[in-house]
């Protein structure tokens, strides 16, 4: 083989090798929780997400999670959450003045959700996660100084990112820059990762296909 040929094969094989490494979603992204990892993985397997993009929010970390199409890792932020432990959304909690929101009612729920773009009472774009339950991720707003959700977002810990009435707080930049171009243009999907519930209960699909994986081939 002469040595331009070589160079060509050697060329194209590193080619064929990087679109390999970049197609294919890691067995174990880094800096994802456990929780976050398993859940992608079924997402991926299955193509659950349809090729759209996604995000996958891990209420315990805090933490939000962007992939494309292809279930590939493209960026993540801290954010703020709703100040009460749950899953779910009391079922009235849309209609609702903020005034009548009890404190053990301000979850953030957990589930499979179609992304959404729309607007806030002010006229201001967010992106829907639950309408119904009036749950939105959109830019942090801090209404009352002595909230501090800017040092919230901006602390090294989890521990201090409970503080909405359940929406999804993100840095203003994160959302301009990340969110709003990838998700008011096409339809996208957000995961809650549940913090009671277990995966089965919150991804009513995570049963089934963890039953197909580990049924034994036919012989």
């Amino acid at each position: 083989m002469s040595l331009p040929s070589l160079s060509r094969h050697t060329h194209l094989l590193a080619a064929a090798l990087a679109l390999a490494l970049q197609s294919a979603p890691a067995s174990a992204t880094q800096g994802l929780s456990d929780a976050a990892n398993n859940l992608l993985q079924w997402i991926a397997r299955g193509a659950d997400n349809q090729g759209q993009p996604f995000v996958i929010l891990d209420k315990r970390e805090a933490r939000l999670w962007v992939f494309d199409g292809q279930a590939r890792l493209l960026t993540d932020s801290p954010v703020l959450l709703g100040s009460a432990v749950g899953d779910t959304s009391a079922p009235d909690i849309g209609t609702r003045p903020l005034s009548r929101i009890a404190p053990h009612e301000r979850t953030t729920p957990a589930g499979r959700f179609v992304i959404e773009p729309g607007e806030n009472h002010k006229g201001e774009d967010i992106l829907w996660i639950d309408y119904d339950a009036a749950v939105s991720m959109h830019r942090v707003r801090s209404a009352h100084a002595g909230e501090r959700r800017l040092e919230r977002l901006a602390s090294p810990t989890p521990q201090d990112n409970r503080i909405s009435y359940g929406c999804v707080n993100v840095p203003a930049a994160f959302y301009d820059r990340e969110l709003r171009p990838r998700f008011t243009t096409a339809r996208g999907l957000a995961y809650v990762l549940p913090e009671r519930l277990g995966l089965a209960e919150a991804f009513p699909g995570w049963r089934a296909a963890q039953g197909q994986a580990q049924r034994p081939a036919p012989r």
